[in-house]
């Protein structure tokens, strides 16, 4: 009977991508280890302001450094994310208190609760350095170090080095594969975009695959921001044609222009969120089934015994962690090429109207 179950709640997992929380008895041992599956990939997937490299759950030890809170209200105030970590009650920063609900930094009495003004919490503005701030300075950091490198070997006239043969066929790639085809004579304007966030999402999806724990673009806010970049790219750059077949269509009888004008209004911000939840939503769940398949070795302990569950989550785990490796770049290529067909069609002159 409960091999049944175990077997109901993995199969359910696999299909919705999130691990299922218990809502049985808290004295189940089964339904604790579930849970406790649940708050480490939910852990996982969120943003944090302590870099955490393993925990102990025995003995409720944190393994990992602590992260630069920067805080603007009325002042800044900057301290260590450890404050948070070696106290039960709310941080006092001279005369005001803070604590962490739910990832996101509020300002409490000295009791802990939140305060509220004007029917809101308050919160201070939030500048610290996260997790995912590390992780994007980390990869902005190699992508100088490579592309400078590359640079310099192209100076001296001779054929790149090291990890610049791997740079180069994907620079071509981008500019003769997407750049070229997508937006045509002016393609060199927008190749350092193209080039930069092709390379940003590759990288941060790489890092993602190491035991560092980063999923930087399983963040919203991130893919956010790229899609933002595109979109502002996009309609500072169009020309008079693209603005002429949104507000004005062109070709079509005067009553369906101005039916077709809020639909084409819409669908510049809808090519943007599309951009935004793809990238967003891959990464959710290739991080989220990785990580359950990971818990196989703990749900089905007793079923398998230790060795045949760790064989099991191995043979799945390494599996799906070949198909994230080329997802890491089809997910680059997807957003690249989508964000240079976009600015192709904005950019280019309608010679028939």
């Amino acid at each position: 009977m409960h091999d049944i179950k175990n077997l109901k709640w993995f199969c359910l997992f696999l299909f919705t991508l999130f691990v299922s929380v218990s809502k049985g008895n808290a004295s189940d041992a089964k339904n604790s280890q579930k849970e406790n599956i649940d708050r480490f990939i939910q852990h996982h997937l969120e943003d944090d302001y302590y870099f955490s490299l393993f925990k102990d759950e025995e003995n409720s030890l944190t393994y990992g450094f602590p992260l630069p809170v920067i805080l603007i209200d009325e002042g800044i105030n900057i301290f260590s994310s450890s404050r948070f970590i070696h106290t039960d009650g709310p941080v006092q920063i001279e005369d005001k208190f803070y604590r962490i609900d739910h990832n996101k930094i509020y300002r409490t009495d000295e009791n802990g609760d939140k305060l509220v003004e004007a029917n809101k919490f308050v919160k201070p503005i939030d500048l610290s350095i996260t997790k995912n701030v590390v992780g994007l300075i980390l990869t902005a950091g190699l992508m100088f170090f490579m592309f400078i490198a590359l640079a310099r070997s192209y100076r001296k006239n001779k054929l790149p080095q090291g990890f610049g043969r791997v740079l180069e066929p994907l620079i071509i790639y981008v500019r003769d594969e997407m750049a070229k085809p997508n937006i045509g004579s002016r393609y060199q304007e927008f190749l350092p975009y193209l080039l930069s966030v092709f390379f940003l999402i590759w990288i941060l999806n790489l890092i993602g695959l190491t035991p560092l724990g980063f999923n930087v673009t399983g963040n919203i806010t991130v893919t956010l921001c790229l899609a933002l970049f595109t979109l502002i790219i996009t309609n500072m750059k169009a020309s008079r044609s693209y603005w002429k077949h949104i507000f004005w269509m062109p070709g079509v009888p005067i009553p369906f222009r101005i039916a077709l004008m809020p639909i084409e209004v819409i669908g510049i911000f809808t090519k943007a969120f599309s951009l935004m939840i793809r990238l967003f939503a891959n990464n959710v769940a290739g991080h989220t089934v990785i990580m359950g398949l990971i818990a196989i070795i703990y749900l089905l302990n007793n079923q398998l015994t230790l060795g045949g569950s760790i064989a099991v989550s191995l043979l799945l785990t390494s599996f799906l962690f070949i198909i994230k490796l080329l997802a890491a770049f089809l997910q680059a290529y997807i957003f690249t090429m989508l964000s240079s067909l976009f600015i192709g069609l904005a950019v280019q002159e309608d010679e028939h109207h």
